[in-house]
């Protein structure tokens, strides 16, 4: 049973390196329930190994480095907590690359988000209850998809398969979402709505969301917190309003301009408008 505490996630002196090069740098960070937060930096800044050590991807190195989830540990010195699975099945984790399987329907790509949750041989069966049918088929109405739902996944728009992405981890019951450059390779429209729904999803659901971008626009409309990131290391830790583009030149100096473009902002209300979310 998982914990009632107030931090979804709590980090401690977080390390890892790959061969010479050191990819975290020693991060503490604690994320309260429900908060919205972005992770920010320059490509090898960082962002994605601290989200696959958060949901034990990637395992830390250093006996000091920790991660807890729910006040739960999930790893410890890069050893994985005997709650791992339990706590895996907390945590949605969506990526740039969308991960479905193309030949697959939209519905059956997005019911393999309960088979974390499903005995073996059902998971070897690949047999779902007509319940669980009715589930997926309301995360993907969620995530406007639902006229979708028997559809090869590879016929869909980029925008559409991070959607079912996140339709996925929506099944799951996930209480974290953790997102890797959700938007990188979208056209700005899609990108609108994934980013609109995702904070949907952290308003509505109470779910606690990290997302990891490239872009301080993006993260300065969506998000309430930004975790900036530099060389594997927290470089600013606050809200939007106070990660200005000067202090952004002189924490990032060239590759500043990498995270300075521009992002036409659409009012979060007209989110509501634009994609159903009864859940």
């Amino acid at each position: 049973m998982l914990s009632t505490s107030s931090e979804s996630i709590s980090i401690a002196s977080a390390e890892k390196n790959f061969g010479r090069t050191r990819a975290l740098a020693g991060i503490n960070l604690n994320i309260q329930a429900g908060e919205c937060v972005a992770l920010l930096g320059a490509s090898g800044s960082g962002k994605t190994t601290l989200l696959r050590s958060i949901c034990g991807l990637e395992l830390l190195d250093g006996k000091d480095s920790k991660v807890a989830l729910f006040g739960q540990s999930l790893q410890t010195g890069g050893v994985l907590s005997p709650e791992v699975r339990t706590l895996r099945r907390q945590t949605g984790i969506i990526f740039q690359q969308f991960n479905l399987v193309g030949r697959m329907s939209l519905l059956r790509n997005v019911l393999t988000g309960l088979l974390p949750h499903m005995p073996l041989w059902r998971v070897m069966s690949g047999a779902f209850t007509t319940e669980q049918v009715r589930q997926a088929l309301q995360a993907l109405d969620s995530v406007g998809l639902a006229d979708y739902a028997f559809q090869r996944a590879s016929t869909l728009s980029g925008g559409q398969q991070q959607r079912a992405a996140v339709a996925r981890a929506l099944l799951q019951g996930a209480l974290i979402l953790l997102a890797d450059e959700p938007v990188a390779s979208l056209d700005p429209e899609s990108a609108r709505r994934v980013m609109q729904l995702l904070k949907q999803l952290n308003q509505e659901n109470g779910m606690t969301l990290v997302v990891s971008l490239h872009n301080v626009a993006i993260a300065r409309q969506y998000c309430s917190r930004i975790v900036a990131l530099r060389a594997g290391a927290v470089v600013f830790d606050g809200p939007p309003a106070a990660l200005t583009d000067t202090h952004l030149r002189d924490l990032y100096g060239s590759h500043s301009d990498e995270l300075l473009i521009e992002e036409v902002h659409v009012p979060l209300s007209s989110a509501h408008r634009d994609i159903p979310f009864p859940l």
